[in-house]
């Protein structure tokens, strides 16, 4: 038997470039997928069009969520600004927060009490990197996702004995759209690793299905993440170059 055969998940962002691979995999697993998308999500069994970024869209979608059966829950959907905060609109500013942190919370509130009634279930939350080496020019992303980081742990340690895991995953850079043409010209100037979309898709689905509590991509990235936590001063000072080679896109 499949390792996921007859469960139910739900994933944000599966007409994306990761979400999708995702989606297709999990399938192979046996489950059925509900994706949730602006677009039409077709390696899903069905779709839910939905707007993360409005509280009416919000609210519909988990009014929706709550009278279905979702064993899983995965959210994937992001949006990332890359540039001086200073340039930043306050809009985008909302956007962010509201796609990467307050959507997650808000459709696992949603559907959290058919699991707990269940005593069964997995709340998988997709971070960055980013959110535990904060980077300069990706702050208000950066910040966003470590507060996605926050709520996985703290939700974990909430819901201890009801059956349900937390799952918390924290790639690297990968090559999909997402990355702006200014982003993926930093990358280049600073010689950052960018994994292939199929090899995120993976570990998630991996990590998924072996139900994992917190996974990092990248051995580099595991060591600078330990660093930071450990030494942050250290971390600044290898920072700095990048800052400088970042800030010669904007001037």
């Amino acid at each position: 038997m499949r390792r996921l055969e007859g469960k139910r998940i739900v994933v944000t962002g599966a007409a994306g470039g990761i979400g999708s691979l995702v989606a297709a995999l999990l399938r192979v697993q046996g489950a059925h997928l509900t994706g949730v998308d602006r677009v039409d999500c077709p390696p899903c069994d069905e779709t839910i069009i939905a707007d993360l970024s409005t509280e009416p869209g919000l609210q519909a979608l988990s009014a929706a969520l709550a009278l279905r059966h979702v064993d899983i829950l995965v959210n994937i959907a992001g949006v990332q600004y890359f540039g001086p905060i200073e340039r930043q609109d306050p809009a985008n500013i909302l956007l962010g927060y509201t796609v990467n942190l307050i959507a997650p919370a808000t459709l696992i509130r949603a559907v959290l009490p058919q699991m707990q009634a269940r005593r069964s279930g997995q709340i998988v939350n997709i971070g960055s990197v980013m959110g535990s080496i904060n980077y300069p020019y990706f702050a208000t992303y950066s910040s966003s996702k470590a507060g996605l980081k926050g709520l996985s742990e703290g939700l974990r340690r909430e819901i201890q004995g009801f059956g349900i895991d937390v799952t918390h995953i924290s790639p690297r850079a990968a090559k999909t759209a997402f990355n702006s043409a200014a982003v993926n010209r930093f990358m280049e100037m600073t010689g950052m690793t960018a994994d292939a979309p199929e090899t995120v898709a993976l570990r998630i689905v991996a990590a998924i299905v072996e139900r994992r509590k917190d996974v990092s991509i990248g051995f580099r990235e595991r060591m600078l993440i330990r660093l930071n936590a450990l030494l942050p001063r250290l971390i600044d000072a290898g920072l700095a170059p990048q800052t400088l080679k970042a800030r010669q896109l904007f001037q």
